[in-house]
């Protein structure tokens, strides 16, 4: 058989070769750059407490579900044990703007440091203990940790302030009070500047977390979730790489907790641990958006915060618009199984995911598109 020339080219390199050429023309490039662009202007277009309490929600829970997705989508581990760490980050920030620090500068950066920090240590603790076992009963392990953690958070009321929880003070630019007036129309306070800094670190996650993925170690990782054993036949160390892939998963969500306690300037074990609240909505917005995708994150966030937010107010939309369609009044009023139906809808209709589906659409398309000319 003849060699190949480096003049000769392969379906392969012409494919290859075309991607790269239209990389920043390519829908996966360009729509993240306007969902990005419409993050930014929203303290433009709608000021509200309510849109940018929205919208930075999303924004956060993207980054959270896109750390869980470093571990399920790109490696095959499934925690239930991914929002103590969210709920470790928020702490850490409380104790040190809160209980027992002031609101200082040091202060809200050492908190977020002392979360990384924390959230390293138990990660590494967590996947020598863990990656032990196997599929369902490391799962289950993580659980009991993410029980167990909650448990402490509550009994040890004097250090962790229980139920009744810590109230966060913040400081200088990012505090409620601050206002050095207008900027194109835009009143600037504390809360805009605390928005658009915890949005600008969320960016700088999801960046690394790009950067991780796509990285040889990235592929590498996505080796082990397709064919574990054949991952060590081929000389790779699986349980360092796992160990890397949970470092990296439980850091950024331990983060991202942080960034949480500085929006909402409050955190207790209910809405910062709960295993129900926090891993059971990272869950559906993983499965909503997509796994193994991130972008997907961003889709799920959105999905289910947005659902959750306005579906409540359908009731009394329809009270105002159809006073007497009492049993239509019965059924919104049970938003939940309005949501239950739109989820189920989205499963059926996107199997992988709304990204995952999309992904494998276009990529068949443009298959198809690219062999038949």
């Amino acid at each position: 058989m003849a060699d190949i020339t480096a003049t000769e080219q392969t379906p392969v390199s012409m494919l290859r070769r075309e991607q790269r050429r239209k990389r920043y023309y390519s829908i996966g490039f360009v729509l993240p750059c306007l969902v990005l662009v419409l993050f930014v202007l929203t303290p433009f277009l709608s000021p509200s407490y309510k849109t940018l309490d929205l919208a930075l929600k999303i924004i956060i829970f993207a980054s959270l579900v896109a750390s869980f997705d470093i571990m399920l989508g790109y490696t095959g581990i499934l925690s239930f044990g991914h929002g103590m760490f969210f709920g470790i980050g928020a702490y850490c920030v409380a104790f040190l703007n809160g209980k027992y620090g002031d609101p200082t500068y040091f202060h809200l950066f050492l908190g977020l440091l002392l979360a990384v920090a924390v959230a390293c240590l138990l990660a590494l603790i967590v996947s020598l203990i863990s990656l032990r076992v196997k599929a369902i009963f490391f799962a289950m392990i993580t659980l009991a940790l993410a029980e167990l953690t909650i448990v402490l958070a509550n009994k040890l009321s004097h250090f962790t302030g229980g139920e009744d929880g810590i109230s966060i003070s913040l400081p200088g630019i990012f505090s409620a009070a601050y206002n050095p007036g207008s900027f194109l129309g835009l009143d600037v306070s504390g809360r805009v500047i605390t928005y658009y800094f915890i949005l600008l670190a969320c960016l700088g996650l999801f960046a690394l977390m790009l950067r991780f993925t796509h990285s040889p170690l990235g592929r590498v990782l996505q080796a082990i979730r397709d064919n574990t054993d054949r991952a060590e036949a081929l000389g790779y160390k699986t349980f360092y790489f796992q160990t890397l892939s949970i470092l990296l998963g439980c850091t950024v969500a331990a983060m991202t907790g942080g960034l949480y306690a500085m929006w909402v300037g409050y955190v207790n074990p209910e809405s910062t641990l709960e295993v129900m609240a926090i891993m059971l909505n990272v869950l559906l917005m993983v499965i909503i958006g997509g796994m193994g995708t991130l972008y997907g994150g961003i889709v799920g966030a959105a999905f289910l915060l947005i659902t959750q937010t306005f579906l409540p107010d359908l009731q009394k939309i329809a009270i105002d618009l159809f006073p007497n369609a009492s049993l239509l009044h019965t059924i919104l009023e049970r938003w939940l199984l309005l949501f239950g139906i739109l989820f189920i809808l989205v499963v059926i209709f996107f199997p992988k995911g709304v990204v995952g589906s999309a992904r494998e659409f276009i990529a068949h398309a443009r298959g198809e598109a690219f062999f038949s000319s």
